[in-house]
């Protein structure tokens, strides 16, 4: 019986030391393993944001050897609707449309700068214009503007015409007379955009 009872004793005792070090093991290693699965689930993650990144990127890279093939046309984008408003540029231009033309250019009027009612990023300059020429002139200005890369539209055109031209030439007793084409004054209002 004592040995029955020695038995129980190291039952127990090896009971006690099992439950005592599932306790023991819970507490002391179950944070460490649920912090390591932690780790790898974040480490799994990070992974699929490079892959993402690196995936991103390449078409990103693609694209952009895509737009390389277009950049003619890009730049005719970006002239048409250019980033600032730079009012000399836009003066400068219009003069040599004028001079390119066979106008004058007598005055580069009055402007302002607005914002564009459909897109309040698209900023609208108005400016007026009084130039001075024959008609086919005036017509062959509109179409350079019309033609041009920059989104020009004109708003009103006025025009008052002004005495024919007349050159008198003589020698001895003959006078020769030409008549040149008749000069016209116009006043125009036109729009440009910007961003």
């Amino acid at each position: 019986m004592n040995r029955f009872k020695n038995i129980n004793y190291i039952l127990i005792i090896t009971a006690i030391c099992f439950i005592g070090a599932l306790i023991l093991g819970n507490q002391m290693f179950l944070p460490k393993f649920q912090q390591f699965n932690e780790v790898r689930k974040n480490i799994g993650e990070k992974r699929s944001e490079i892959t993402y990144s690196q995936e991103y990127y390449s078409k990103l890279v693609e694209v952009d050897a895509g737009l390389k093939k277009y950049s003619a046309e890009l730049s005719q984008i970006d002239s048409a609707l250019p980033n600032d408003s730079f009012l000399p540029s836009l003066f400068n231009y219009l003069q040599k449309a004028t001079a390119q033309s066979g106008l004058v250019l007598k005055d580069a009027g009055s402007f302002n700068i607005s914002v564009s009612g459909n897109n309040p990023k698209i900023k609208d300059i108005t400016l007026g214009l009084e130039v001075s020429g024959p008609y086919s002139s005036f017509k062959n200005f509109l179409s350079t503007l019309e033609k041009s890369a920059r989104l020009f539209e004109t708003e009103s055109i006025s025009f008052t015409s002004s005495e024919k031209n007349q050159t008198t030439e003589g020698t001895g007793g003959t006078v020769k007379t030409e008549e040149k084409q008749d000069i016209f004054n116009f006043s125009l209002s036109i729009k440009v955009r910007s961003y």
